[in-house]
């Protein structure tokens, strides 16, 4: 197992320094000058030259990648072209509200998918069971976005219940915190629960039909306790590794819901570098969702070692 941690951390390592080479190549391939359009369209040669200069755009492009990098080991995702103030500070602060939306939507998937996916592959040959398939074949089918909209009119428009949008922070009100967060992990949660109840109903299906279960059903045990005991754990293997890919859709998925809610999270960041021509900006938060995706990844592959004793 120890052996395995230093093969999959490795890999981590090269996957992280690849994908800043991609995001990098791919921010330099990208059309317009960062000093031209912060000076605007009069600017004089001079001024476009100076501003360059400072913003380190004048030097070779691997020097200004190894620079870029190295600075991102320690910390250090440099100056905004726009604002001229640390790169850092800005993700830093946003980067935990979007934790709280991710995670937060991933639990209410969760609690969605496994007692409905798992009833859903009990009585599959029950009219109930049928129904709760067939609805989440229509959740899949509904984007994020789509849903927080409909939410937003359903509980805050026509109930006026929760909050349409904005974000409290929890050390000023926990409670105005709890609630104007409720609509967005629903907006993701019910969605991605959709996804992953199709999963969950399919692994109980295999599981059900395998002969230790059968064996631990006629030593006496129940088809509620025998699915309990044996089933559920060896269920979940197949389902961890979705459940990985979940949440790197649901960083994606953030991006919009954040937007849409006034939600000041990295997806709120990002946008708003683009619309700034903050290239640098976009870069940073860039490369912070494609590492956290690696690191969700490498997760759950431990994760799947540890549940599913043959790997081992």
């Amino acid at each position: 197992m120890t052996l395995y941690l230093v093969k999959r951390l490795a890999v981590l390592v090269a996957s992280t320094a690849v994908a800043g080479v991609a995001v990098f190549a791919f921010m330099a391939l990208l059309p317009g000058d960062p000093a031209e359009v912060a000076l605007g369209v009069n600017a004089t040669p001079d001024a476009v030259a100076a501003l360059r200069k400072q913003f380190g755009t004048d030097r070779p492009p691997v020097v200004q990648f190894f620079d870029w990098f190295g600075g991102l080991l320690h910390g250090d995702f440099g100056t905004s072209y726009v604002t001229s103030s640390p790169i850092g500070p800005q993700i830093s602060d946003r980067l935990g509200v979007t934790a709280v939306l991710v995670l937060g939507g991933m639990l209410v998937a969760l609690v969605i998918a496994v007692p409905l996916g798992t009833f859903a592959a009990v009585h599959h040959r029950n009219p109930l069971g049928a129904a709760i398939s067939a609805l989440s074949q229509v959740g899949i089918a509904i984007p994020a976005f789509l849903a927080g909209i409909l939410l937003v009119f359903v509980f805050a428009v026509q109930a006026q219940a929760l909050p349409s949008g904005g974000y409290v922070p929890i050390v000023e009100d926990p409670a105005q915190w709890l609630l104007s967060l409720l609509l967005p992990w629903l907006s993701l949660g019910l969605v991605q629960g959709a996804v992953l109840t199709r999963y969950v109903r399919s692994a109980v299906l295999d599981v059900m039909r395998e002969d230790y279960l059968r064996t631990a059903r006629a030593k006496g045990r129940g088809s509620t306790g025998a699915l309990w005991r044996h089933g559920l754990r060896n269920a979940s293997i197949p389902v961890v590794t979705v459940l990985g890919l979940q949440l790197a859709t649901l960083l994606i998925g953030a991006v919009v819901v954040e937007r849409v809610f006034v939600i000041p999270g990295l997806g709120d960041l990002l946008l708003n570098g683009v619309a700034g021509r903050d290239l640098l900006l976009v870069q940073g938060v860039v490369m912070v969702l494609v590492a956290a995706v690696l690191l969700i990844n490498f997760v759950v592959d431990v994760a799947y070692r540890v549940l599913d004793p043959r790997l081992r």
